[in-house]
């Protein structure tokens, strides 16, 4: 049995790939500077060993290969003892491309929003289709209860994730993928710690487009509002190029889209004829287009419409994707990863839609490597100010970056102010956990928005509002 050892094991793609081979019966070991849920409990149910810290002792004796984490750099001591033992080692795509994908058609899910939920809603299509999907999603799929799966049918679905592989290839994990066949979500700046510009991110994804084989499909979203990047990233793809959104001219449409309680009807049309009529058990037009992606993907699979209607009828989204949290005294603590100005705007809406007539609570944590600098200071303001009350964190790993690279909090909330809302910066989790619980009302919906743990506020919210006597309040 081939021992492999994880440097990073606790990330979020790193844990399921320890699960995906520790399944194909590897003997997997892994470190890291400490793991938490769901990565330490996904580790835990495998029966994985895993140190809580860095040690060169861990590479005795040494393994057959090490997988090195793409947060992991030069001067990490395991790092540089597998360097001067010259001992094998891989990233994680290049782990999936040698290992995982070999003999599968390849299905990634790429752009800059919704690949997460669109990667998940593919994997239960097939599932609940009798397909035995392979699948690695960036997130945990609530219909499994996981973030992979081996069932061992001939498609492999993948997130495409455009973030670089490891230290020593900066490239993106993507490239690394294979795509047979191709979506792209969206296209607008994002990772600005990796790429330069927007015209550098741009051509990431026409560099991709360019792998896929000519009997493979490229599927876009083909609406005005994703703008001219999309359709110059696929201009001079050598395999079909299928557009899709609400729009008149696409090859697949979404129409009259319609909130059913905590779902949405829509019709799918191909070429303006009606294909099927789609009950979707999430909300939010931004779902609406990750369903149809998927949706063309999935028939061209030769997948019946009958199962796929099934499937999003029936699909629980991925967590920390408006996860409720709970519901205290009638006020409700959502928890998502939204963490770019476009995310916290369809999220935001997509909560209007789902609670009407509540009052938002827009709650967020500059967290992400975009958000913590200035790159999206201006488009910010306009995003939270849909909220009714705003809440600001303070800069995650501020001391990172200097005062001119750093988003400035107080200046997003002046701005919010500005445009007609109730704006503040609060220092830590704990301030806001006790503003919010001392603030909010019955009928409140509080919206928290980090790509991270936001230091557990959801958690610390729930309990500071379990001690308060019920409907006690104040209102701003």
């Amino acid at each position: 049995m081939k021992h492999i050892h994880m440097i990073g094991i606790g990330g979020s793609a790193m844990a399921p790939l320890a699960g995906m081979l520790r399944e194909r019966g590897y003997r997997v070991t892994g470190s890291d500077a400490g793991v938490y849920p769901p990565a330490s409990t996904l580790l835990e149910s495998l029966a994985i060993p895993f140190a809580s810290t860095f040690d060169a002792k861990h590479l005795t004796p040494a393994p057959d290969l090490i997988v090195v984490g793409n947060a992991i750099s030069r001067g990490n001591v395991e790092v540089e003892e597998m360097l001067d033992r010259k001992l094998p080692h891989r990233s994680l795509p290049e782990i999936l491309e040698e290992e995982f994908l070999p003999g599968k058609h390849s299905v990634v899910v790429t752009g800059t929003h919704g690949k997460t939920t669109t990667t998940a809603m593919l994997a239960w299509i097939f599932q609940v289709a009798g397909k035995h999907p392979n699948f690695l999603v960036g997130g945990v799929a609530e219909n499994f209860g996981k973030s992979y799966g081996l069932g061992g049918g001939p498609e492999f679905i993948l997130e495409g994730d455009e973030y670089d592989s490891a230290y020593w290839d900066k490239a993106a994990k993507f490239f690394h993928y294979q795509p047979d066949d191709l979506i792209i979500t969206s296209l607008e700046f994002d990772h600005a710690d990796i790429y330069a510009d927007f015209d550098a991110y741009q051509l990431a994804f026409r560099r991709l487009v360019n792998l896929v084989p000519r009997r493979g499909r490229t599927v876009i979203w083909g609406d005005s509002a994703a703008g001219e990047a999309l359709r110059k990233a696929a201009e001079k793809a050598f395999s079909p190029v299928i557009t899709y959104g609400f729009e008149k001219g696409n090859d697949w449409t979404a129409e009259n889209a319609a909130i059913d309680g905590d779902g949405m009807n829509f019709q799918v049309c191909s070429r303006n004829e009606l294909y099927a009529e789609i009950r979707l058990s999430a909300t939010g037009r931004h779902n609406v287009l990750n369903a149809l992606a998927a949706f063309i993907i999935a028939q061209g699979r030769g997948i019946r419409r009958e199962s796929i209607h099934e499937a999003l009828g029936t699909f629980q989204s991925v967590k920390r994707r408006m996860d409720v949290k709970g519901e205290i005294d009638s006020i409700l603590v959502v928890d998502d990863f939204a963490h770019h100005p476009t995310a916290i705007r369809a999220t935001i809406e997509a909560a209007r839609l789902r609670w009407p007539g509540r009052r938002l609570w827009a709650v967020l944590e500059p967290r992400s490597n975009s958000m913590r600098r200035r790159v999206f200071q201006d488009a910010l303001p306009e995003a939270l100010a849909l909220g009714d009350r705003v809440v600001l964190g303070t800069v995650h790993r501020a001391g990172q970056l200097t005062d001119d690279q750093r988003l400035d909090p107080e200046t997003v909330a002046s701005s919010v102010r500005r445009l007609g809302k109730d704006a503040r910066v609060l220092p830590s989790a704990d301030a806001i956990a006790d503003f919010l619980s001392a603030e909010s009302r019955p009928g409140d919906l509080l919206l928290i928005m980090s790509n991270g743990s936001f230091d557990g506020l959801c958690e610390k919210l729930l309990g500071r509002l379990s001690k308060r006597l019920p409907s006690e309040a104040h209102t701003l």
